[in-house]
């Protein structure tokens, strides 16, 4: 039996759903036998081909691809025209800085640089064995074509992947790997194929991010990031305001900046392709995403969007109410309308769909929480109004009947997934950060659960979108840093579901599978009554770092489980930020640690109620006595805010250990929130970012 809130995103790829890892004790897909079976075996291994591997997306990719498939023995090659600049020699240095000189050395030396003509292959590509090409050669449809059919005579057979930003599939003849900017850190790639692919799960299986979508122009994040771009071009026509204020007021409204993001991947490329988006994109759609005369004209120029001293601090003003509605109604209409279409199209599982805006095109929140917290109600008249505005937009590509759909699980739960079999329960979470959306959903998805009738549950990232767990989304702490009421109800409705795993379930177990799990989203998982770990896996607390004080139990919900000879320990985590590997932490901060397979089958055992002998660590729920107020030997602190951090926690673990557990809580909300209104917080990081997101 196998029941789910809504489908799994592994399913997208044919990988099954997360309960089935628990239960094997091992992952679906292996790299070792996706590398043989896309490249060959050992003894006849083929090679990965890149063209156009001196350009942004083709040197980025390399380096991305070569790191990984250098251990299994994959030659690389690197196919340019001759005098294009070296974009992989470029890459030499964030190699080495990743991975220390010798390991950059053995990933440089896997790779092969050839040139062609771009008519005829060189010779010496017969002895790479050419099995899986990924093209990343300008964006002109008829060279795409004639490249595929030059390597499919040389090599008929050969897997073809196209990172076009806007071709679909059907119109090139090949898949489609889309990769996101900036193309040498980030994991996300949208893939087109007509079924899962060994090539996407072997992605997977290497640690990378794929999110299929549908054969649609432009697939997902070309559609939101040149919307939103074009949504600005067009707010600058209307009201001549400068790109640097239109960047200022689109981060603050939704976070990205659309102008200065294409400065920085270098707006002569960048223009180009976002200019070939809408036009294609308007071509099949109509007015609502056709080009302004200011793109035509620097697709050919290449001019900066950001003038080297335009004069920003002498000219900047505050726009009326009146204009900020408007603003807020030119950017935000198109974006509600330009998703109708996208989820009328079916382009996506709405949680990639939701996902692709914060990962690839920097959105605070996915568009479609965004427009979840607004309703249909809002969404259509925010749309209706930009009509008013662009009646030309209104004549095509609005769909209203896409949010009837909102209130299903599917568009409820974004973030947060639920699944069991009958027995037990695993809840997945595949955002990286803690916010008020993950919370919401994850009391849902609790509340699943117990209607379900399951007693015993696993929480755990969903071994997919969410590839670690960094702690809170410090954005939803904006509001806390002027209101203490704001903050009290972070720092008490959080750490309230954070106790739902303990006080709720017979059996609760937090799983990290991945890098490292931080801050709040190590609070939530300490609430369960076991939590296992991969043993490389790293847990800490950097809240004295921003700083705040973390504000989901961490200052004595810990101390309540770990023996007392640990507390010095677990005090000085709080006052460093430092973290302590899984292995290190087993008996005090976690309860087993080891390699992944053995990590999957203790976590399941311990949920089913298997015999695993891993013993529960007691809560204590009275008064702690003697906590350690100060650590021996500890590094001075890095400036006055973080002195003022580290006394804020040192009292807030003082005041909540010395009370009963009963009334713990509210003495550490008071705590938690209370400092985010110091000026201590307001001159940190987080306050910093506040600055910059919201009023610089």
């Amino acid at each position: 039996m196998f029941k789910a809130m809504r489908q799994p995103t592994l399913q997208t790829m044919g990988l099954g759903n997360v309960s089935d890892i628990f239960r094997r004790g091992a992952l679906p897909a292996d790299a070792g036998e996706l590398v043989d079976r896309v490249f060959g075996k050992s003894n006849e291994r083929g090679s990965l081909v890149i063209s156009g591997s001196n350009g942004i997306v083709g040197a980025g990719k390399t380096m991305q691809l070569g790191s990984r498939l250098q251990p299994f023995g994959v030659r690389m090659v690197g196919l340019d025209f001759p005098g294009t600049s070296d974009g992989i020699g470029r890459q030499y240095p964030g190699l080495v800085q990743a991975f220390g000189r010798e390991g950059a050395d053995r990933i440089m030396g896997n790779i092969v640089r050839l040139t062609y003509d771009g008519r005829s292959l060189p010779a010496e590509l017969n002895a790479l064995k050419p099995r899986f090409l990924l093209e990343a050669i300008p964006e002109i449809l008829e060279i795409k074509k004639a490249h595929y059919r030059i390597f499919r005579e040389a090599f008929p057979g050969i897997e073809i992947r196209s990172v076009t930003s806007g071709f679909p599939s059907s119109e090139l003849g090949v898949g489609i790997a889309h990769p996101a900017f900036p193309h040498e850190i980030n994991k996300v790639w949208e893939i087109v194929e007509s079924e899962p692919s060994a090539i996407t799960q072997l992605f997977w299986a290497l640690g990378l991010i794929p999110l299929t979508v549908s054969d649609h122009w432009s697939f997902v994040l070309d559609v939101l990031f040149c919307g939103v771009t074009l949504a600005g071009l067009r707010v600058h026509r209307a009201s001549n305001m400068p790109f640097w204020k239109v960047d200022k007021l689109t981060r603050k409204l939704l976070g990205p900046n659309p102008f200065r993001a294409h400065d920085a991947i270098g707006s002569k490329g960048a223009d180009f392709l976002t200019w070939s988006c809408l036009h294609h994109l308007s071509q099949k759609y109509g007015e609502l995403f056709r080009p302004t005369p200011e793109l035509e004209e620097r697709k050919e120029t290449g001019q900066a969007w950001y003038p080297p001293d335009h004069f920003r601090p002498l000219v900047d003003w505050v726009l009326s109410a009146e204009e900020q509605d408007e603003f807020r109604v030119r950017i935000l209409g198109p974006m509600f309308q330009m998703t109708s279409l996208m989820l009328h199209e079916q382009r996506g599982h709405y949680a990639h769909l939701n996902a692709i805006g914060e990962l690839c095109a920097q959105f605070r929140r996915g568009i479609l929480c965004m427009m979840r917290d607004l309703g249909p109600a809002a969404v259509i008249g925010t749309v209706e109004a930009y009509h008013l505005l662009h009646p030309e937009a209104a004549k095509q590509s609005w769909h209203p009947d896409a949010l009837a759909k909102m209130d299903t699980p599917d568009w409820q739960q974004l973030y947060v997934n639920a699944e069991h079999d009958g027995e037990v329960g695993v809840v997945t979470i595949s955002r990286e950060s803690y916010s008020w959306d993950v919370d919401r959903e994850l009391n849902r998805a609790l509340d699943w659960l117990k209607r379900e009738r399951i007693g015993k549950v696993i929480v755990t990232g969903d071994f997919h979108i969410s590839t670690q767990m960094v702690g809170a989304d410090t954005s939803d702490f904006f509001s806390a840093l002027g209101d203490v009421e704001d903050g009290l109800s972070i720092t008490t409705g959080w750490p309230a579901t954070a106790r739902r795993l303990n006080d709720e379930f017979a059996v609760s177990v937090g799983f990290v599978a991945g890098k490292r799990c931080l801050g709040g989203m190590l609070e939530l998982l300490a609430h369960c009554h076991h939590v296992v770990a991969v043993e490389d896996a790293r847990f800490g607390w950097p809240e004295v770092t921003l700083p705040v004080v973390p504000g989901m139990e961490g200052c004595h919900w810990p101390f309540r489980k770990a023996g007392r000879d640990h507390w010095p320990k677990l005090l000085q985590m709080l006052l460093t930020g430092d973290s302590v590997k899984a292995r290190d932490a087993v008996g005090w901060l976690i309860d087993y640690a080891g390699p992944l397979e053995e990590a999957l089958r203790i976590a399941w055992k311990v949920a089913a109620g298997g015999d695993h002998a891993l013993p529960r660590r007691a809560l204590d729920a009275g008064a702690l006595d003697r906590v350690p107020q100060d650590v021996s030997g500890m590094p001075a602190a890095d400036g006055p805010a973080a002195e003022a951090a580290r006394k804020a926690i040192v009292d807030c673990v003082r005041d909540s250990c010395r009370a009963p557990l009963s009334e713990a809580l509210a003495i550490q909300a008071k705590h938690a929130a209370g400092f985010l209104t110091t000026t201590a917080c307001r001159e940190g990081r987080v306050g910093a970012e506040f600055a910059r997101t919201m009023t610089a």
